[in-house]
């Protein structure tokens, strides 16, 4: 009998140490398992930022591509728009020039000017007034009297040059040391400038009157 009761005995202890490390199993289990899941939770959250934060970043970098493209073709069209306004311009004022030409007492006029500006920019020394062929015929039976008005005590000499021009006037001294160019083309390439920033003012606002162009 006391060998049954020494066996029920170990068999409770076994029982009951069983039961304990059944229940630190399943502890250790859920434990095993929450830390998983939080673990897993972790992860997912980071791969989601890292997504997010990928998608943002190729989200800017498309937004970027489209505006720089965007911004080169604005430019491309502003720039034929220029062009184009800068063409349809200088066709405007040579129209205007050629029109003053015709109308004999405002262009003789404009040249005397032009020659009077000349003779007070360029150095001491005789002049040599270089003009078509055509506005020297016109300029010549005036010669003396226009430029005794315009460059007073210098002696100028009036003459043709052979070059292709609208008109205008060119200025030099006699000896080749200096030369003022207000033929129309120059006037014209010297303003090459000028067009441009106006035809862009044009784009957008009112622009500046290019009557200095034909009238100085």
């Amino acid at each position: 009998m006391e060998s049954d009761a020494q066996v029920s005995q170990l068999e409770q202890a076994l029982l009951l140490q069983a039961e304990t490390l059944a229940r630190e199993a399943l502890q250790n289990a859920e434990s095993a398992r929450a830390r998983i899941l939080a673990e897993s939770a972790e992860k997912l959250k980071l791969a989601g930022e890292r997504e997010v934060l990928a998608a943002k970043v190729e989200a800017e970098r498309l937004v970027r591509r489209h505006s720089q493209a965007a911004e080169t073709r604005l430019a491309a069209d502003l720039d034929r728009l220029r062009w184009a306004l800068t063409e349809a311009t200088l066709a405007g004022v040579k129209t205007s020039f050629r029109q003053l030409v015709q109308d004999d007492a405002r262009y003789l006029d404009v040249l005397e000017s032009w020659l009077a500006a000349a003779a007070q920019a360029l150095p001491p020394g005789d002049l040599v007034a270089e003009v078509r062929p055509e506005d020297e015929k016109r300029l010549a039976p005036r010669w003396p009297d226009l430029a005794a008005r315009a460059a007073p005590g210098r002696a100028v000499t009036l003459v043709s040059h052979s070059q292709p021009s609208e008109g205008g006037i060119r200025v030099r001294l006699a000896d080749n040391r200096a030369q003022l160019d207000q033929t129309f083309e120059a006037r014209q390439a010297r303003l090459a400038d000028e067009l441009a920033r106006v035809s862009m003012e044009r784009l957008f606002a009112s622009a500046p009157d290019l009557g200095t162009l034909v009238h100085g």
